[in-house]
């Protein structure tokens, strides 16, 4: 008879485990992450580390070839003994009420109006818009040939209207709120369409019902489309709050800071004391630094009011 043999007995293999959930959220987001990744770096290098650069050069001497040495708050001392400190958070602060007066409420009104409009709606949107698409340089510099004292386009329409001149960019009296100007003309279509997508996303029942109780259209206003938008408007105010508390493009191009430093910004002064004083760049740092923290509060409080507004 023939021996019978006995195979050996194969062992089952052992079970994978399969992946937990957050093994599998982080395989399906792997991709996200790499991007997450990518834009962490870029804010890294060009928005955070700038950031920690400006805090510690207000606190050193330094020429950016050399070794720096600490100086602790002897550049904060510099910077607010300057005569010129008060001037440039004088025009800084009266350039934000005006710019918030004219850039702030203009664009929200033009924006009720198109909102209103059944014609020619996307015509006037893009002419509105038009002035964001062109780089801020030559928008200045159009205004510079509008301010222009003599063949300027607005002494121009003065004349025709039997008005006097005006020494636009010349004169203490109106250089600032001609850059005020410049400012508005600028920024105003970002603001319009951030309105009208606010304005398009109310309710129309409720403008109905406000008809039938007979309220007219500022009533409408008051009632309705203000309290429908406020978290927009109160976004709206800080950014612009942000936005005009940093100009620079406007002075440097259209007044250089006069006439008599009617027009010398905070931004403006950073400038002049990195790159005209001699290459301060810890003073010019350490009024930078100044100015973040009270941008800092402002978001603050900002935040702070939303937050309120949303309970």
């Amino acid at each position: 008879m023939g021996t019978l043999t006995m195979e050996p007995r194969r062992q089952a293999a052992p079970r994978r485990r399969p992946p937990s959930r957050r093994g599998r959220a982080l395989r399906s987001n792997l991709s996200a992450y790499g991007f997450l990744c990518a834009a962490l770096f870029c804010f890294a290098m060009f928005a955070w580390w700038p950031i920690v650069k400006e805090v510690l050069l207000s606190f050193q001497q330094t020429n950016l070839v050399d070794e720096p040495t600490w100086v602790g708050l002897d550049n904060f001392r510099t910077v607010v003994e300057d005569p010129a400190f008060g001037q440039a958070w004088r025009n800084t602060l009266v350039f934000t009420l005006l710019a918030l007066v004219c850039g702030f409420v203009v664009p929200f009104a033009v924006a009720i109006v198109l909102n209103e409009l059944r014609h020619a709606r996307a015509y006037l949107r893009f002419v509105v818009y038009l002035p964001v698409m062109l780089p801020p340089i030559v928008s200045v510099l159009l205004f510079r040939w509008f301010y222009d004292p003599g063949p300027g386009l607005f002494n121009q329409v003065l004349d025709v209207v039997g008005l006097p001149a005006l020494a636009w960019l010349d004169s203490t009296d109106t250089a600032l709120i001609s850059l005020v100007i410049v400012s508005t003309w600028m920024n105003l279509g970002s603001g319009v369409l951030i309105y009208l997508a606010a304005l398009q996303n109310i309710p129309g029942d409720l403008y109905e019902a406000a008809e039938l109780d007979g309220a007219g259209i500022l009533k409408r206003i008051r009632h309705v489309t203000i309290p429908q938008t406020r978290l927009i408007l109160l976004l709206m105010l800080m950014l612009q709050i942000v936005a005009t508390m940093q100009v620079f493009i406007e002075p440097y191009m259209l007044t250089g800071g006069g006439p008599e430093n009617a027009t010398v910004t905070v931004a403006y002064l950073m400038y002049q004391y990195a790159f005209v004083y001699g290459g301060n760049y810890g003073a010019g740092s350490a009024l930078g630094l100044m100015l973040m923290i009270v941008l800092l509060t402002v978001a603050a409080v900002q935040l702070r009011l939303t937050r309120d507004e949303k309970r």
